[in-house]
């Protein structure tokens, strides 16, 4: 689908539920994701809500900027920031949001959250209009990735619509949850350019600064982060590597500065707030992104938009992210990450660069956020001319993934629902006043 060619004509004011286990206080990509969607989608006229579980002490109803909603409820976290798959325990507090807010449309983020497909299907069997929105890639072979696709294939069967962050995201969607092309969209990610703005006096011109900031995880190539450290720093005493982010690889560069005797040209700086990310940008003259395996890489774009130059593996989505004069594909091996920062070393040495500010400004035409809520609303209109169905064609299409107990769930989940309806009937949950600001 061609939602760029889409006119703009339709006006229609959208509630908009969006759920995820992934939101704020937590950082990364998802997070931020949803948090700047809502805000322009808020701009743009329309109201809402995030749903999410609690973090800490942070339980209950909390209020963000313009007004955005969000309900973190009382769940526990089971793995990884993710809820327990029970499908069942929170039918009766979602669907009394869902009523109270008066939402038409759940929009459940990443693949990872159980919270995003547990909303989607309590939505889904209320009659609502659902959008899912993949921001990972999956293998295929591991029992971790099938275990995951197909626990994604049975909560997508009947989702309205999917959107991925890259064409190589959209392939890999519809290949391991078997969703039908024409029911995906390419949305990618934005970036604030005028928040991630260049500032080269902050620069140290006596080094060539190579910045990360990334989290320390495997498939985000920290095993070949420090062989490149350990490979670049005794050849280049004038290079120094600046290093933010945490997880559970970060012992891994410790050892390597520690062992190598690095200390004077490895800086770890741990793990960083969002707002900290530019002022740490800025003081690099080179962004190294090593990951494995990427949707949509945001880094990189930052970065872009500081004026740094990129060298980045070419994996996943990342070729379509950034022209070729504003970044340096390499493959995911040491000898080929090295060659690239060698030639981005030397660009930088012949003076042969763009300047921040035009990269700055290039970026600011290419990602916007407001652009990505108007495309997301073109997809929002186009699934509320879908036409609700009964729970026995609902029932039929789960049964198209194969996993025959996966109905009776679904089953015990309506008739959940409708227990709820004698319990907690529907006209006497008050309707949310809109905070308007």
């Amino acid at each position: 689908m061609n939602i760029q060619t889409e006119p703009a004509k339709n006006k229609k004011r959208h509630v908009i539920c969006m759920a995820s286990d992934f939101f704020y206080p937590n950082t990364g990509g998802v997070e931020e994701h949803i948090y700047n969607l809502s805000q322009c989608l808020i701009k743009r006229g329309h109201k809402v809500i995030v749903v999410t579980h609690c973090y800490g002490d942070r339980v209950g109803v909390r209020y963000l900027t313009r007004g955005l909603k969000v309900y973190y409820l009382p769940i526990r976290v089971f793995y990884s920031q993710c809820a327990l798959p029970t499908m069942i325990c929170n039918i009766a507090i979602v669907r009394y949001i869902l009523i109270r807010e008066c939402i038409e449309i759940v929009h459940g983020h990443s693949a990872f959250s159980v919270l995003a497909h547990e909303v989607s299907i309590i939505g889904k069997l209320m009659g609502l209009k659902t959008v899912f929105t993949d921001h990972s890639l999956f293998g295929f072979a591991d029992m971790s990735a099938v275990l995951t696709n197909k626990y994604l294939q049975m909560c997508l069967c009947e989702c309205d619509h999917c959107i991925c962050v890259s064409h190589t995201g959209k392939e890999n969607t519809v290949l391991r949850a078997k969703v039908k092309a024409h029911k995906v969209s390419v949305i990618p990610n934005a970036v604030d350019a005028y928040t991630f703005t260049p500032d080269p006096s902050q620069r140290d011109p006596n080094v060539v600064t190579i910045v990360i900031v990334s989290r320390l995880v495997y498939r985000k190539g920290v095993d070949l982060m420090a062989a490149v450290i350990a490979d670049m720093c005794p050849r280049y005493p004038n290079v120094r590597f600046i290093i933010g982010g945490d997880g559970p690889k970060m012992w891994l560069l410790q050892e390597v500065r520690e062992q190598k005797g690095f200390q004077h040209c490895i800086t770890l700086l741990g793990s960083l707030q969002h707002s900290e990310v530019r002022d740490v940008l800025v003081k690099g003259d080179i962004f190294l992104n090593t990951s494995l395996t990427e949707a949509y890489c945001m880094a990189i774009v930052e970065a872009a938009s500081c004026g740094l130059k990129v060298v980045s593996t070419k994996v996943g989505g990342i070729p379509e992210v950034l022209p070729e004069n504003m970044i340096y594909l390499t493959e995911p091996n040491v000898t080929s990450i090295v060659a690239g920062i060698e030639l981005a070393m030397k660009d930088l040495k012949d003076n042969n660069i763009l300047c921040p500010y035009k990269c700055n400004q290039m970026v600011r035409k290419m990602y916007n956020w407001m652009d990505i809520a108007r495309r997301t609303e073109i997809v929002y209109n186009r699934i509320l001319l879908n036409k609700n169905k009964p729970l026995g064609q609902q029932l039929k299409t789960y049964l198209s993934c194969g996993v025959w107990p996966f109905l009776l769930v679904i089953s015990l989940m309506y008739l959940l629902l409708k227990l709820a309806e004698k319990v907690y009937k529907r006209k006497h949950i008050d309707i949310a006043r809109d905070l308007k600001l």
